[in-house]
């Protein structure tokens, strides 16, 4: 890797494209051939660069691209992207022109809203799309789903509005069954009460990552998933091929000698128990790199796995490496395989006392993202 790519600091994450596709083509032999796929890209493609990220998954074939908000939609369509895009989160009525001008579809959970984009739609002689969100359970964003059906049945009357999708989102479909099942068939029933009323929404999704795996009755005819898109997995022993589309990494900066008893970093957490070499690393909280790792996490370098002592500071991470012929220059895995070993979002996340998405989504703009398109 050289200046030109990741600049004059060495610290540096690789995006492999190739895995992303390839964890989207598993993703779709999930699903029957009938079932849409929407992948998930919001707040920066979990880290992982929007733009390159929604590009090949549009070149891959995928149904519908998810974000947080009208910003990243714009992002989107000014990079070229011709996706249908929803945005995932709510929009406030003052904001609603760019879901016209760029060609974004809104999520609504109340009449208000709904309103104030038919009224816009009447004026500029359009119609405009919108998937309604109803709350099963997350307790989130979304109409109660004992209220729903009504509020469905006065949007779906709204003239210039086109009730293109319907859903819902699961509260922890990775530990709850029961509850999980439950939400399904709330949200089954929901359908089943607006198809005796003559209403068919064309697009019904409520499967998340785990849902998509491991509840085959919530795929409904469109599919939402994120996590598994980039190759992490929801829960343990998941069955489906996925490959890591993010690898973490950096150099040795600076190594020196020093003896037993030498604290490391700031407060003296690590004690050194014999005479030693540390290691420095230039990344820090400052890129996103949990503070709480200190003292725990593992990091690879000539294929060795060592663990960081002391602290971690804002710009750099220290690393007792022993007796180890480590030198200034050599490559550094935070995340990712080195030699026969490797380390894995999860693995920091479990460390961390976290989820895999908080790692991934945590890691910096100045960490430059290099592709690797193969």
């Amino acid at each position: 890797m050289n200046n030109k790519h990741i600049g004059y600091r060495p610290t540096w994450a690789e995006i492999n494209l190739g895995n992303l596709e390839h964890n989207f083509l598993q993703i779709k032999k999930q699903v029957s051939g009938k079932t849409s796929v929407l992948v998930t890209v919001k707040a920066d493609a979990y880290g992982h660069g929007l733009i390159p990220v929604s590009q090949r998954l549009e070149s891959s074939g995928v149904d519908f691209l998810g974000v947080a908000s009208i910003d990243e939609g714009i992002k989107l369509r000014e990079a070229g992207i011709k996706t249908p895009i929803l945005i995932l989160g709510l929009i406030l009525k003052d904001d609603i022109f760019p879901l016209f001008e760029y060609g974004l579809t809104a999520s609504v959970c109340e009449e208000k809203l709904a309103g104030a984009l038919n009224s816009k739609a009447a004026k500029l002689g359009k119609k405009i799309n919108v998937h309604i969100k109803v709350d099963t359970g997350m307790g989130r964003i979304g109409v109660a789903h004992y209220d729903a059906h009504l509020l469905v049945k006065k949007i779906h009357s709204f003239r210039h509005l086109g009730v293109e999708g319907l859903f819902t989102h699961f509260a922890f479909a990775d530990m709850n069954r029961k509850f999980t099942f439950y939400q399904i068939d709330l949200f089954d029933k929901l359908l089943r009460d607006l198809k005796k009323d003559g209403i068919v929404i064309p697009l019904v999704h409520a499967a998340n990552s785990m849902g998509l795996l491991d509840y085959k009755n919530s795929h409904f005819n469109m599919v939402r998933p994120g996590l598994v898109i980039y190759g992490l997995h929801p829960k343990e022993n998941i069955r489906i091929n996925l490959k890591p589309v993010l690898r973490l990494k950096t150099k040795v900066v600076f190594v020196k000698k020093v003896p037993a008893g030498s604290g490391i970093s700031y407060g003296h957490k690590y004690i050194t128990r014999k005479s030693t070499k540390i290691a420095t690393l230039p990344i820090g909280y400052g890129d996103g790199y949990p503070r709480n790792l200190s003292n725990k996490a593992p990091v690879l370098i000539r294929g060795r796995k060592f663990k960081i002592c002391g602290s971690i500071c804002m710009d750099q991470i220290m690393v007792d490496v022993g007796s180890a012929g480590v030198r200034v220059g050599d490559e550094a895995v935070l995340i990712g395989p080195q030699g026969n070993s490797k380390i894995t979002a999860e693995e920091l996340a479990e460390l961390s006392n976290t989820i895999s998405y908080e790692i991934v989504c945590g890691l910096g703009s100045r960490i430059p993202r290099i592709l690797n398109n193969c």
